[in-house]
C-alpha cells in the first residue's frame, strides 16, 4: 500500500495495544493453545486483511487478537505456571533449536493441566493447516476494492545484447 499525502493515518491512541512482551521459548511453549483459543479471532482478523486489502481497517480485529493470546498467557500463569515453567524450560534447555522429542513428558503434563483447568485441548498436529470455513457477522466489502498493481518500470535486457569479454574469469560461471 502506497501511502501518499491524501492518506489518512489512525491517531497514535488507535495504535497503542498492550503487547505480548515475553521472550521466544514463552511463545513457543504456548503456542498452539493460543492457536486453538484465539483461532476465530484470528481467522476474523487474517480475513479483514485479506478481503479490505488495508491494514488500518483492521486494526480493531489485531487487537482482539492481542488481548485474546494475553489473556491465554495470563490464565496458564494462573493455573499451569509451574507445568508451563518444566516444559519451557526443557525445551530451551534441552537442544539449541527447541526440539519438542525430549519434553514429551512434560508436554503431556502441561496438557492435562490446560486440558482440567482451562479446557483447551492440544490439537492434532496438522490442525492449522487443515483447510476451515469462517463463517463472520462483519459485512462483505464492496466491490472495486482490489490493490493497484504497478507495471514493472524496467523492461528486462535481451539475450541478444552484446557484452564484453570479463577481465578476470568467466562471466556466467554457474553455466556449465
Amino acid at each position: 500500500m502506497a501511502a501518499t499525502a491524501k492518506t489518512v493515518l489512525p491517531e497514535e491512541s488507535e495504535l497503542t495495544v498492550r503487547e505480548l512482551d515475553v521472550t521466544w521459548p514463552v511463545l513457543q511453549t504456548a503456542s498452539v493453545y493460543i492457536g486453538k483459543a484465539c483461532e476465530w479471532y484470528n481467522n476474523e482478523f487474517m480475513l479483514c486483511r485479506q478481503e479490505e486489502c488495508d491494514p488500518r481497517r483492521c486494526l480493531n480485529e489485531g487487537k482482539a487478537v492481542t488481548s485474546c493470546a494475553l489473556d491465554v498467557l495470563k490464565k496458564m500463569k494462573k493455573h499451569c505456571l509451574e507445568d508451563f515453567n518444566a516444559y519451557m524450560y526443557c525445551l530451551e534447555r534441552s537442544s539449541g533449536t527447541l526440539d519438542f522429542a525430549p519434553c514429551r513428558q512434560t508436554q503431556a503434563a502441561l496438557d492435562q493441566c490446560v486440558l482440567k483447568n482451562m479446557n483447551i485441548e492440544r490439537p492434532p498436529y496438522g490442525y492449522f493447516c487443515e483447510a476451515k470455513v469462517h463463517n463472520t457477522s462483519r459485512p462483505r466489502p464492496p466491490p472495486g476494492n482490489e490493490p493497484i498493481t504497478f507495471p514493472d518500470p524496467t523492461p528486462g535486457l535481451s539475450a541478444d545484447v552484446p557484452r564484453e569479454k570479463s577481465k578476470y574469469s568467466n562471466r556466467f560461471w554457474y553455466k556449465s
